[in-house]
């Protein structure tokens, strides 16, 4: 064989290893990007469970503090606002369980001032039910931040960034929280 044919051979088996390459960098990806999804869900879960629990909690409030109707209001309004963001858009359910957090964290701050209401059976089933929910919610965040982290080192990281730019994965989004009274689950003990 001539050095011509060598080269074909060395050039064709070049583009073979590079195609392999990509496939196997593609499908690296997207199997990073589906458990990213599948930890989301896993999170999505526990949030429902607890948009399900707050009218509850705050009908039993309501019982006691009549005249917390906008903070009553306002916690209803941001449960409404989490419940219905879309969760095709992780950015969006981020923000709203934001706001949603720091709304019952003012929920809790109106029953400091009832003490009836801190003694109702009702209540404090409600609250120890919230605060199982709330552990499951931390740990959900850290398995969903931890699948979002490897997604996001091999999106960013050279040379698979070369094939997360070509089919189109970008960075997702952490589930963090940005004010710092927030930075722990939400206290449901009296």
């Amino acid at each position: 064989m001539g050095t011509g044919t060598w080269i074909i051979i060395a050039a064709a088996a070049v583009v073979v290893i590079l195609i392999i390459w990509f496939i196997a960098t593609s499908n690296g990806l997207v199997k990073r990007k589906l458990t990213v999804e599948e930890a989301f869900s896993g999170m999505d879960i526990f949030l429902k469970k607890r948009y399900d629990l707050i009218p509850n909690l705050v009908n039993t409030v309501k019982g006691y503090a009549e005249h917390e109707q906008e903070t009553l209001q306002g916690v209803i309004s941001a449960r409404n606002q989490a419940a219905g963001a879309n969760r095709n858009d992780i950015n969006e359910t981020i923000e709203s369980e934001k706001n949603f957090s720091s709304a019952i964290s003012r929920l809790f701050a109106i029953a400091e001032s009832y003490p009836n209401l801190k003694a109702d059976s009702q209540f404090l089933n409600l609250q120890g039910q919230l605060s199982s929910v709330e552990n499951d919610i931390a740990q959900a965040r850290k398995y969903y931040n931890g699948a979002a982290k490897q997604y996001n080192y091999k999106v960013a990281m050279f040379p698979s960034n070369i094939v997360a730019g070509m089919t189109g994965h970008k960075k997702v989004s952490f589930f963090e929280v940005s004010d710092e009274a927030q930075r722990e689950n939400v206290k449901v003990e009296f």
